[in-house]
């Protein structure tokens, strides 16, 4: 044991001997400037930008310790949530027109229009949980629950691969459940243009009218303008997605724009329809909030400006 340590010293003694100082010196003189003119202000805003969540947090305080009184998961849900909609507050100006449309009680189908990161959908699961006190049923892609580390978080927020024979059932329990129909294939290959690519699925619209209850679409203006796909070689990522099923398409942004999200009148059941025809009227009514809402094609740089757009008063 004497002889390795010993050994160890020497060695690191031989390291530092033959250390180039005048080198280092003149690699920090080089990359200084760098480190003070963006290393440094990336990490102040950082700071800054955790500084504002956490008062958004304790702001809510109240609301928090009520939830952690209420049940074991309640108190991990509110904080989640307020995490999310201090997120949205600050990054995207974020508000959501039309909550009132979404039922305090009673089953619901909440479809949306699937961003490259549905980051949107966060949000909106964010606001039902503190102003309807409702955590809605996700239905996530499979692919996530291979994902280390999140299958505690997927139990806590409710996410599931959701068969039709279980959406039915959580329907029929009084809850809401939130779904994409176009999921991971819509996220990674529309684009600015907002295409819709469901590819005639009617899952969904089965459990609704198993369930008797109302679709409601949802859609968030700008949300591909938040995060988008690359668009070089998306033929070759979307040819070997439909092999694997799994997201390949390389995801960037995280830009700071206006977000909005439109809650759409509801769909009620009607016995007459059948599943695809339902299907078709919700993706008529979606497609409808997107022509309505958005710009096509979205721009980001637009998007931005709309963000910090500034009103002036009248004086």
């Amino acid at each position: 044991m004497k002889e390795i340590i010993l050994d160890c010293i020497l060695r690191l003694h031989d390291i530092i001997y033959n250390l180039d100082f005048d080198l280092i010196k003149w690699l920090i003189w080089l990359f200084t400037p760098i480190i003070v003119m963006f290393v440094l202000p990336v990490v102040i805003v950082v700071f800054l930008y955790g500084c504002a969540v956490f008062c958004h947090i304790y702001k809510s305080r109240h609301r928090l310790v009520d939830a952690y009184s209420r049940g074991f998961w309640d108190g991990a849900r509110d904080s989640i949530s307020t995490f999310w909609e201090a997120q949205a507050s600050i990054w995207h100006g974020y508000e959501i027109i039309g909550l009132e449309k979404i039922p305090d009680e009673g089953p619901a189908v909440l479809i949306y229009y699937h961003g490259a990161i549905p980051i949107d959908a966060y949000y909106v699961i964010a606001k039902l949980v503190l102003y309807k006190r409702r955590m809605p049923h996700c239905i996530g892609d499979k692919f996530l629950f291979k994902v280390p580390g999140l299958k505690l978080l997927l139990q806590v927020v409710c996410v599931t691969p959701g068969s039709v024979e279980e959406c039915v059932k959580v329907l029929k329990n009084d809850n809401i459940i939130i779904l994409s129909p176009g999921g991971v294939r819509e996220a990674q290959f529309s684009d600015e243009y907002y295409e819709i690519m469901w590819n005639n699925r009617c899952g969904f619209a089965k459990c609704a009218i198993e369930a008797k209850a109302p679709i409601i679409p949802l859609f968030t203006q700008n949300c591909r303008e938040a995060f988008r796909t690359l668009s070089i070689g998306r033929r070759f990522f979307q040819k070997v997605y439909e092999k694997i099923r799994f997201p390949c398409a390389p995801i960037y942004g995280g830009f700071p724009v206006k977000m909005r999200t439109f809650v759409g009148d509801p769909i009620q059941y009607d016995p007459n329809l059948t599943p695809q025809q339902l299907a078709k009227k919700a993706e008529a009514a979606l497609k409808e909030m997107i022509a309505t809402h958005q710009k096509i094609p979205g721009n980001v740089f637009r998007a931005l400006t709309e963000r910090f757009s500034f009103k002036w008063k009248k004086q």
